[in-house]
């Protein structure tokens, strides 16, 4: 019987990769380099010649149900990657169907974001729920949106693009995409680094632990390390970091009245530091009717395993 899947995340600098079976047990797992393969056919050899043997020691491809992989600009209705920013093969890339033909095995393939959604419904914090919203907190700002147990994909596969509404109107610039005030400009933990060097240069008479870097050293992570030490700069970029990712959320909520907003990433190391300012901005831009409704809560699913937990659980969804 069919009872493992093979889950595929790829991200910009490394891909991710393992062997999970319908319980959300990772048995095996390994990663390989994105962007040092020049061409997508010479990426899925390599990731061939990794997968191949684990299959092989697990029992053969009649024991395998298929591969489910969550990428950039993953098209879930055509299987075709399309124009993603941060890979280097341009265009639009077939990549579901040459993974199949390589692999000879069935192909799932979607955007990263609605995978981290999938993986969260199946095996995470949203166990049992149909209707909620993940917001990723990392490099960017990813989403998935759940309605009646179904990811929001819309007519063309990419609807859910969160990250990239406007919540401050010609506000920050966000440099990949050109657009000025999207929420990723902001809430991200490169959006924290610009409000740090923002606040740092424009509070230049306030004492701070983060004057002690280079502004090429600033991180988020250097940015919560500093807050924790009572920093005050470091806590003010927390606190308006909260107050636009939960303006951002309200809208969300009074958009598609989820059961809960379940938030990952990096940023959510900083624990309540983030989810406090986060939660009473939501709360205060909410009308009447939708507060003290939405969960606001983080992951259950460890970082390191979510992304490949994700991509299996697209072979499992009915």
């Amino acid at each position: 019987m069919a009872d493992l899947a093979i889950g595929i995340d790829i991200g910009g600098t490394n891909t991710k990769f393992g062997v999970v079976d319908r319980n959300g047990h990772i048995l095996e797992q390994g990663r390989t380099l994105t962007n040092d393969k020049s061409t997508p056919q010479d990426f899925i050899e390599d990731l061939f010649t990794k997968i191949q043997p684990m299959i092989e020691r697990l029992g053969g491809k009649e024991k395998f149900a298929g591969i489910g992989i969550g990428a950039p600009n993953g098209n879930y209705y055509t299987g075709n990657i399309e124009y993603a920013a941060n890979l280097k093969w341009p265009g639009i890339i077939p990549f579901a169907s040459m993974m199949s033909t390589r692999f000879d095995m069935r192909v799932k393939l979607t955007n990263d974001a609605n995978a981290a959604a999938m993986g969260e419904m199946m095996y995470g914090a949203a166990r049992g729920m149909k209707h909620f919203i993940t917001i990723t907190l990392g490099t960017g700002v990813g989403s998935g949106i759940v309605i009646d147990g179904k990811i929001v994909l819309g007519h063309d596969g990419f609807a859910g693009e969160l990250g990239h509404t406007i919540i401050r109107p010609g506000g920050r610039l966000h440099k990949g995409t050109h657009i000025h005030g999207p929420l990723e400009a902001y809430a991200s933990a490169t959006g924290m680094r610009e409000t740090a060097l923002e606040m740092l240069a424009t509070q230049s008479d306030t004492p701070s632990l983060m004057r002690e870097l280079k502004p090429e050293d600033i991180t988020s992570q250097s940015v919560y390390e500093a807050a924790v030490k009572g920093d005050k700069i470091a806590q003010e970029v927390f606190a308006f970091t909260g107050q636009l990712l939960g303006e951002a959320l309200a809208n969300f909520v009074m958009f598609s009245s989820p059961e809960a907003i379940v938030l990952f990433g990096g940023v959510t190391k900083a624990g309540d530091m983030i989810l406090n300012p986060t939660r009473q901005a939501m709360e205060a831009n909410l009308v009447q009717v939708f507060k003290n409704k939405v969960k606001l809560m983080f992951s259950e699913l460890k970082e390191a395993d979510a992304a490949i937990l994700g991509a299996s659980a697209l072979i499992w969804e009915a």
